[in-house]
């Protein structure tokens, strides 16, 4: 499980104290990967100012303290601060521009942010207890007109997490990835053509939510906020989630919430119920293991204060799993937590419609819309225990996004390399999809479109028939906007259809050319894994 993908709040703004990024919970007594991990850094935005980069963190060694790393790796500790809080020294590296890139190098002992900024570089502050960081939702903060966003990471002895993160405001559309030893390549964090604009079009129709888009005065829209952050800023109702959170937690007054917070240890599992306002859980053997007030809705979006968890077995992993449950609305209806999938969330009219409309414009359905998007596995991380190479790639603000590409892309079997193909050509609806030696052939290019994977001719991936049983074929048919047609290609690299919650697999584990597609339930395995190339 991985730790919050967020950094925690000093002086209205946020000071660097902990890893951002999901650290394993045992380290390798062994170093794995190279003391200088390559992190290149591209320019496909399509704006035109200069672009600046920072990387800031933690060295989480024993002695280490707050700083800077240069274009080379070099970490560097800050100087001594002050309060009032003084200016740090600039420590920005400039980018290329559009279409260029800039290779990096991270040191093997570092979890923090690498931040980017379009058109003027950020101001950072010291303090005697380490760095003020920029805080646009705060008024008064002196980024706030600035357009600029960050990826987070850590990288140690276990390998590199990296990840896009959407927790507090939703800004520069970028991917994140990692190449490992193997040659491997994972990537998440691309938008849908278009994608930014949608997200932005679908808060501003939002009733209520239209505040938490900020524009600077030249009409450039520099950043969506997420809804606590807007809350606190006044730019959006601070009890906006009550009604729903009341009717959740009062559900269990009369049945029982099974908690089974870790998907590999299915045993261990906690029954939850309502007394007054207050949930009260207990263990298999009938002991009570933890109790929550009813959370506020300043609670749900800050994941803390009745909600906090704390860095435990019992209590934490409890928290955080009510707290993703309220924000995607499936507490009060599913009653075994953490299940379902992206199909079941955000279903209600009081929901987390900021988080909804991100994960709903990512070619692969993935984002940290909230602090703990990594139950059930739907955030934008990356992983490698034995990294090679990552990248940030700063993606286009309109169209031509990471949807559709010309000519589209292949999706290949990480089992045995063989490429999704419509067999002989044959664009006819109801046409069944098969496997087949990859050969850049038009019949295995497909475009990633507004969650649908279209043909050169625009035809769908579809489930046959709707089906959400095992063994449903997989085909082509003329696109409806029906669910059948929705497929996500996740980081993990399974092909999901969120009205099924099942993946794209290769039948009977058939290793040959023309091996059928059918729909079955993800199971990890390797007949199930894709990537696109």
């Amino acid at each position: 499980m991985g730790a919050r993908s967020r950094w925690w709040g000093a002086l209205s703004a946020v000071l660097v104290a902990a890893a951002t990024a999901a650290v394993p919970a045992v380290v390798p007594a062994e170093a794995i990967g190279p003391n200088l991990l390559p992190l290149t850094v591209t320019n496909n935005s399509g704006r035109s100012e200069a672009v600046y980069l920072y990387v800031l963190g933690t060295d989480i060694r024993p002695g280490g303290g707050l700083g800077y790393v240069n274009r080379a790796g070099a970490f560097t500790r800050w100087p001594a601060g002050a309060n009032p809080p003084v200016p740090a020294p600039d420590v920005s590296i400039t980018a290329p521009g559009n279409g260029g890139s800039i290779t990096l190098q991270v040191p093997r002992f570092i979890s923090g942010r690498v931040y980017m900024s379009f058109g003027e570089k950020l101001k950072f502050f010291l303090t005697p207890d380490g760095l003020v960081q920029p805080a646009p939702w705060s008024p008064g903060d002196p980024n706030r007109n600035i357009l600029f966003d960050w990826s987070e990471f850590t990288y140690n002895d276990a390998g590199l997490w990296l990840n896009s993160s959407q927790v507090d405001q939703f800004a520069v559309p970028h991917a994140v990835s990692v190449t490992g030893a193997n040659g491997q390549t994972k990537r998440t964090g691309d938008l849908v053509d278009n994608g930014r604009e949608t997200v932005i079009a679908g808060i501003r129709n939002q009733p209520g939510w239209a505040n938490t888009i900020l524009t600077r005065s030249d009409g450039t829209v520099l950043r969506v906020l997420a809804p606590g952050k807007a809350a606190d800023a006044g730019l959006f109702s601070p009890t906006y989630l009550d009604p729903y959170i009341t009717q959740a937690w009062n559900a269990y007054t009369g049945k029982n919430l099974t908690v089974v917070p870790f998907t590999d240890q299915p045993g261990i599992r906690y029954t939850g119920r309502t007394s007054g306002t207050t949930m009260h859980f207990t263990d298999s053997a009938g002991r009570r293991v933890a109790s929550f007030a009813k959370p506020s809705t300043s609670n749900v979006w800050g994941c803390d204060g009745a909600l906090h968890a704390p860095n435990d077995t019992v209590v934490g992993p409890i928290a955080r799993t009510l707290c993703a449950a309220l924000h995607r609305s499936t507490l009060g209806t599913i009653d075994t937590q953490p299940s379902g999938g992206p199909g079941d969330f955000y279903r209600g009219t009081l929901t987390n419609h900021y988080s909804r409309l991100i994960h709903q414009n990512m070619v692969d359905g993935k984002a940290y819309g909230f602090a703990f998007d990594d139950v059930l596995a739907q955030e934008s991380l990356v992983h490698d225990g034995d990294p090679r190479a990552a990248a940030i790639i700063l993606t286009p603000f309109g169209s031509g996004g990471s949807g559709p590409q010309p000519g589209g892309s292949a999706i290949a079997s990480n089992w045995h390399n063989k490429c999704i193909d419509v067999p002989n050509w044959n664009f006819a609806d109801g046409q069944r999809l098969i496997v087949w030696n990859c050969t850049g052939g038009t019949n295995q290019k497909w475009q990633f479109t507004n969650g649908t994977l279209r043909t050169e001719n625009n035809k769908c991936m579809d489930v046959a028939w709707g089906s959400v049983a095992d063994g449903a074929a997989v085909q082509i048919a003329t696109c409806s906007g029906n669910p059948a047609q929705q497929f996500v290609l996740t980081a993990a690299g399974d092909l999901v259809n969120p009205q099924a919650n099942k993946c794209v697999d290769i039948a009977e584990w058939n290793p040959n050319n023309d091996a059928v597609l059918q729909m079955w339930t993800c199971a990890g395995t390797a007949n199930q894994k894709w990537r696109r190339i």
